[in-house]
């Protein structure tokens, strides 16, 4: 008797996950080259654009102070858009428990949060392109209001403040009150909590500073200026200006400037966002979003996950996550890489 075979059903292969490149041997030639010419050790933080100063970065960067000791001083080329000033409190205290004095080199962007995190240097070295940031503080409340993408979005203190300001002057007193008419876009709660950040912002500044700044008047000027003195968060602060409202700022070399954007150059090629399209609702995204490196260690935060995008709730949600922190060194002449657990 015969029997019909199964009907064969072609499933189609997943396409290769595509992986940003870790190019270690080439960021440590440059990172010795330019501990050389410093003449004290050398150590990079650097963010890329979905990266952020965050409380983990500070063990990673406890590792690998760890490993290299007390140090005279401490040289350090800072790049970032930003993220959460706590960290960069407790970054200043970290560092300056292994050196007794920091410099701070800023080829490019270092803003916000990254702000507060060179304001904790006896030195900051800007190059032509550099710039530093307001620190004024906003936040993503779990009663934030929902952008277009269903995401909640932060809310900043000055702009919140700015629209008060400009309700009080144009509208007639017998109105009604400012705040009730902000309410039903921004909850009550999201307010209180923005007053209170803001406030811890300018403690943050005060108490970094105070790390090597005696003068506390000074130290306080300096807080409130970069706290409430420029119209938009992200106005750039230059070499200039910086010197101008009392920051130990100064030129950059322009040799070491140019070392620096090259290691940049390799940072963002290691950076750079690798997306694996399955279909039109599913995704793997790869990036490294925050390295740290030093003589002979790199230790980089990997985001590795697949993305699904739900329909019904118009936002796009993590599937089969397998970010973690990773470490590459040289022991014994070889280049080994593993996971770095931090937690």
């Amino acid at each position: 008797m015969q029997t019909d075979n199964p009907p064969h059903i072609s499933k189609k292969p997943r396409p290769r996950i595509k992986r940003p490149p870790v190019l270690f041997n080439r960021t440590q030639k440059i990172v010795e080259r330019i501990e050389r010419k410093v003449g004290r050790c050398f150590l990079t933080y650097w963010n890329s654009n979905n990266g952020s100063v965050c409380q983990n970065d500070v063990i990673a960067i406890y590792g690998l102070l760890r490993r290299l000791g007390p140090q005279p001083q401490i040289t350090l080329f800072v790049k970032s858009d930003g993220g959460s000033g706590q960290a960069s409190l407790m970054m200043v205290n970290l560092l300056r428990q292994f050196t007794k004095r920091l410099v701070v080199l800023v080829p490019l962007e270092c803003q916000s949060a990254a702000t507060m995190l060179a304001l904790g240097a006896d030195a900051i070295e800007m190059g032509p392109l550099a710039h530093l940031s307001a620190v004024d503080t906003s936040l993503a409340h779990a009663l934030s209001p929902l952008d277009r993408d269903n995401e909640r979005v932060s809310v900043s203190q000055d702009e919140l403040m700015r629209v008060i300001r400009l309700w009080q002057k144009e509208v007639k007193a017998d109105a009604v009150n400012p705040y009730q008419a902000v309410f039903p876009y921004i909850h009550p709660l999201v307010i209180g909590a923005v007053h209170r950040i803001s406030s811890l912002s300018v403690k943050l500044c005060m108490e970094i500073l105070s790390y090597h700044m005696k003068d506390r008047k000074k130290a306080a000027a300096i807080s409130q200026c970069l706290n409430s003195s420029y119209p938009s968060h992200s106005y750039p602060i230059t070499l200039r200006e910086a010197q101008r409202i009392g920051l130990a700022a100064r030129p950059l070399d322009n040799a070491l400037n140019d070392l620096l954007l090259e290691l940049n150059e390799l940072y963002s090629e290691m950076g750079q966002r690798a997306v694996t399209d399955y279909d039109a609702l599913n995704n793997h995204d790869s990036q490294i979003c925050n390295i740290i490196e030093g003589h002979g260690l790199q230790a980089f935060y990997q985001s590795d996950r697949d993305w699904h995008y739900r329909k019904e709730e118009r936002r796009w949600v993590t599937l089969n996550d397998h970010s973690a922190w990773r470490k590459v060194e040289k022991v014994r002449g070889r280049t080994v890489s593993s996971v770095f657990h931090i937690s």
